[in-house]
């Protein structure tokens, strides 16, 4: 039996059959590219436009595609969005999906009734689709989460008494922080490294040195201000080598590249649905059972317990194990069939693929950086390292936030300026110290201070060649006329 909804004739299969989804004449035609929006003129072009790359159509549909933006100037332009690390747009295929389950939304492993069921089967198929996408081992736990930053402080919670956490200063504070909350363990911060090799040294140095005892190493797969790929496999050899765990922090490297807990041999992955298309409020945490089982639920209520019973002037109770141990509450049962309809869309479109098409705007991005005077873009492993689309530069004699607000209230371009919650990672690229104080944003420089911020730009799947040739034309012309 299935059921087909009005609006979309999409097919939502009964509980216990898989959910099968068809694009319909309304959907499809949402889904078809937008006019070019107006481009707006720049009084110097950063080099000459490289007519493959401006033509390039983006691989996969994004919602606001078409959305037009008022300019300071007067009039408005088509929107360029490149700020993908902080939060890529919809895919229309993850909107679609959900479009079409939202009549039949119900309570998940709450209820005998149909719509109840038939949301509980979609929340746990989407679990499956996870893993598989993740390529998890047998007997490897998929919760969801609120987000990355949430899945690293669940797992923060879960660490046995007197765990180590070595993780490098360079992280996202969502990888950074958590750690300090671990009972009774302790926390090493390990110095940038210069060079992937640099890395594995320093973490087999500390781990060689380190007292017995549980021992959890944290890196991320792909840096959000530098996009340089970390050479996550060796780390994980290594952590393995002295008895440690590892998670690997995919929020960056998941939209980009294929995340294989088997083949990187990482004990847990950690990623945000917001940074895969799949903007609902929801995130993954992946990986081994057993500290989870045996760690107190992250949350006490409803969904996390067997039983409870009143023992008399207190309260017993025995807790589940397994995936609901740690998601007490009705789940978001959108959040998790979002991302695991992200996860679909990215492995039918083809990772190889994907990967060639942003080399190649990655290649034009740089070419035309290179283009501009002042530029100098910001590295921790050198220009040859490998990226994913995120790049964080400067310009000389420029201040960063000013130019941020420039390319959006003059060209309805959006980056992202500051430090981007990585400030060690980013004063120790820009020649600060490390631990000099500072907020996080782009806050104005004290009189006679140098301003401690940059710009990132940041694309994916859903960026049509022609943004890029956008943003470097407008960049162009702010650096050098000032409009």
């Amino acid at each position: 039996m299935t059921v087909t909804t009005p609006a979309t004739d999409r097919v939502i299969r009964t509980p216990r059959v898989p959910v099968v989804s068809s694009l319909a004449t309304a959907t499809t035609a949402a889904a078809a590219p937008a006019s070019a929006p107006a481009a707006v003129p720049a009084a110097v072009a950063p080099s000459e436009p490289d007519p493959s790359c401006a033509s390039a159509p983006a691989p996969l549909a994004v919602l606001g595609r078409d959305v037009r933006v008022p300019l300071a100037t007067g009039g408005e332009a088509g929107y360029v969005p490149l700020d993908y690390a902080a939060s890529a747009p919809a895919l229309q295929r993850v909107w679609d999906d959900v479009a079409a389950y939202a009549p039949y939304y119900g309570s998940v492993h709450r209820g005998a009734g149909y719509l109840s069921q038939l949301s509980t089967d979609l929340f746990e198929q989407s679990r499956e689709t996870v893993a598989r996408f993740l390529g998890c081992r047998p007997g490897d736990e998929v919760l969801f989460t609120r987000s990355t930053t949430d899945s690293l402080n669940l797992l923060a919670a879960a660490l046995p008494a007197g765990t180590r956490v070595f993780v490098f200063e360079t992280e996202h504070h969502a990888a950074l922080l958590p750690w300090e909350r671990a009972e009774d363990g302790e926390v090493v911060y390990l110095p940038a490294p210069h060079t992937p090799e640099q890395a594995v040294a320093l973490l087999d140095t500390a781990l060689h040195g380190a007292p017995k005892g549980p021992k959890l190493v944290c890196v991320t797969g792909a840096s959000n201000v530098t996009g340089e790929i970390w050479p996550v496999r060796q780390l994980a050899a290594a952590a393995h080598r002295h008895g440690a765990r590892i998670v690997l922090d995919a929020a960056q490297l998941a939209p980009h590249r294929p995340v294989d807990i088997t083949a990187l041999d990482v004990d847990w992955v950690a990623f945000s649905g917001h940074k895969l298309y799949a903007p609902f409020g929801a995130g993954v945490l992946a990986g081994r059972a057993d500290w989870l089982d045996e760690a107190r639920p992250y949350l006490a209520g409803g969904g996390a317990t067997r039983t409870v019973a009143r023992a008399g002037e207190q309260v017993e109770v025995e807790w589940h194990r397994g995936t609901a141990r740690h998601e007490a509450g009705s789940p978001n049962v959108v959040g998790a069939y979002a991302i695991a309809s992200a996860c679909k869309a990215l492995t039918e479109a083809g990772f190889a693929s994907l990967v060639t098409r942003e080399r190649e705007l990655l290649a034009r991005l740089r070419d035309g950086l290179a283009a501009i005077p002042g530029v100098r873009v910001l590295s921790l492993f050198g220009e040859a390292s490998e990226r994913v689309g995120v790049l964080s530069f400067v310009v000389a004699g420029h201040d960063s936030s000013q130019l941020a607000t420039d390319l959006s209230a003059l060209h309805g371009i959006g980056v992202r300026s500051g430090l981007f919650c990585a400030h060690p990672l980013v004063r120790t690229l820009l020649g600060s110290e490390p631990d000099a104080f500072g907020e996080c944003g782009a806050p104005d420089a004290v009189p006679g201070e140098r301003s401690l911020d940059a710009i990132r730009v940041s694309f994916g799947a859903g960026t049509p060649g022609e943004h890029v040739e956008r943003f470097l034309a407008a960049l162009a012309s702010l650096v050098t006329a000032g409009s």
